[in-house]
């Protein structure tokens, strides 16, 4: 007898259909998987063998083939276990093969009959849902991360016996409520560093704002113990609450890259990530024979932290397409695969190897060509797209040990917010979001200089040698600023601070 189930297989943050044929016949016993299965699919074969004798159900004694098609598809992972399973019980008899039309089945199945987590749930509900499909069977610990897609029925399953009870109508498991669900605007944020517990270092601060309110790039250079990683923490905590689409779109990537906690279900606030400098290129960038997301994708909508940004040498060049396009195409033999990477590069790094070169109470003990060659571990391509760069230098005793404390996060956080609502304005009729995202075309659109602010442009592009990427980048900061300001206008003043970020240091 012939049976077949939905689910489905992961291509980048894709789900793709995948039809899972199980017949049974008369024969030598044997169980074969066919349809590109990696070692963990072949492997599902004994995994559900034992989970249906263990849970007092029958195996058939015959010959079972299974298929997963399409079949020039490779499919890998355990989820495929729970609709291998459901398969065999409906070619067996055991169950109607009519419950299962309009459903689609993902789930790790242990030797006991219960089933486990699987990633790209969010993903597999996204495509069930564009397909029309009623219903999901998915692990109890998945229902919540499914449910975030609406109009398709979830039923969580915990294990095989109450799910073959509920498809024979004898105990029914009840859909998974939605409206047990926080609403996103209602879960609390956990902060990583407040800005008030920053001592001094108020044009940094200011410099960090800029870039919160048009998404740009910094790079930060001092001595050790500066505050550099408290700042770049606190970063964090002055962006914009995220959107629900904006969620959506990261809890996609954590699903796929199975970094979703089982109390997480949406992932309701900015990623930080600070990968250390011993990272991989696959680690960075993401990779791999099947490409999985990288560290850029996973700090999208959020923040990217390099520390010691020298100390990551060339790895540092795979970023220049990134921090262009807002996404990254990993090529296979296979085929390519896009992920997004629209994220804030926060750098932070020391002025030479020792750290203190500038520093007015501890001497520098680095050679000249030390600090030289130090400096161009980081190439000129690549400083060339950070927007802002920012001097931290020593805070003083007397703003350490005081008892005044800094503007807060959530003051600085209204401002920033502002300022998005003002480009999210300007940009209704087009897919933009923030400043920093404008191309050529929309700088020269929407950014019209005066009489004064064009000749101090013209002088700085002479005495700072600036690129044309620079020039256009100097504009887009401009414009965040004077949005900061709630000016409609470019002015002199505003392209005079975009310009000082500008003096690498």
């Amino acid at each position: 007898m012939l049976a077949k189930v939905n689910s489905c297989a992961l291509v980048g943050l894709e789900a793709t259909l995948v039809e899972v044929e199980v017949y049974s016949a008369r024969g030598m016993p044997a169980i074969t998987v066919v349809g590109l299965p990696d070692a963990a699919v072949k492997e599902s074969r004994e995994r559900v063998w034992a989970a249906l004798r263990n849970s007092g159900l029958t195996f058939p004694g015959g010959r079972v083939t299974i298929n997963l098609a399409p079949a020039d598809l490779r499919k890998e992972g355990p989820s495929y276990d729970l609709p291998i399973a459901l398969g065999v019980l409906a070619a067996s008899g055991q169950i109607s093969a009519d419950v299962l039309e309009g459903a689609l089945a993902l789930g790790e199945l242990s030797l006991d009959g219960s089933v486990r987590h699987v990633c790209g749930i969010l993903p597999a509900a996204h495509m069930a849902q564009s397909l029309g499909l009623e219903r999901m069977f998915v692990p109890s610990v998945n229902a919540a991360e499914a449910a975030l897609v609406p109009n398709i029925e979830v039923i969580p399953v915990e294990h095989l016996i109450p799910l073959v009870e509920h498809l024979l109508e004898v105990d029914v498991i009840p859909a998974f409520d939605r409206s047990s669900q926080q609403a996103p605007q209602d879960i609390p944020i956990t902060s990583l560093a407040d800005f008030a517990d920053v001592k001094g270092q108020e044009h940094v601060k200011r410099a960090l704002e800029v870039a919160a309110a048009g998404g740009h790039n910094v790079a930060m250079v001092g001595p050790p113990g500066a505050g550099k990683t408290l700042l770049s923490r606190a970063m964090v905590e002055i962006l914009p609450r995220m959107t629900l689409d904006e969620m959506l779109e990261v809890t996609r990537i954590y699903s796929v890259a199975n970094l979703l906690s089982d109390g997480t279900p949406l992932i309701h606030q900015r990623p930080f990530r600070a990968p250390h400098h011993t990272i991989s290129h696959a680690g960075l960038v993401g990779g791999g024979s099947w490409p999985r997301p990288g560290e850029i994708s996973l700090a999208h909508r959020g923040v990217l932290f390099l520390d010691e940004l020298p100390e990551f040498g060339y790895k540092l060049e795979v970023l220049r397409q990134p921090l262009e396009d807002r996404q990254v195409t990993i090529s296979r033999a296979s085929g390519a695969m896009t992920f997004p990477a629209n994220f804030m590069l926060v750098a932070a790094a020391n002025p030479c190897p020792c750290g203190y070169y500038g520093d007015p109470v501890k001497p520098c003990t680095c050679s000249q060509s030390t600090i030289t060659r130090y400096r161009q571990r980081i190439s000129g391509p690549l400083l060339d797209r950070i927007d802002i760069h920012v001097e931290v230098p020593r805070v003083d005793f007397d703003k350490l040990t005081g008892d005044q404390r800094g503007e807060p996060s959530a003051a600085v956080r209204e401002r920033v917010q502002a300022a998005r609502d003002r480009q999210t304005a300007r940009f209704a009729s087009t897919p933009l979001l923030s400043n920093a995202d404008m191309g050529t075309r929309e700088v020269q659109e929407m950014i019209k200089l005066d009489v004064e602010g064009d000749a101090l442009i013209r002088s700085a592009m002479r005495q700072l040698q600036l690129s044309a990427r620079a020039y256009h980048r100097v504009l887009k900061l401009s414009r965040t600023i004077a949005d900061l300001e709630g000016s409609e206008a470019v002015k002199a003043h505003h392209l005079a601070e975009a310009l000082q970020y500008r003096a690498e240091v």
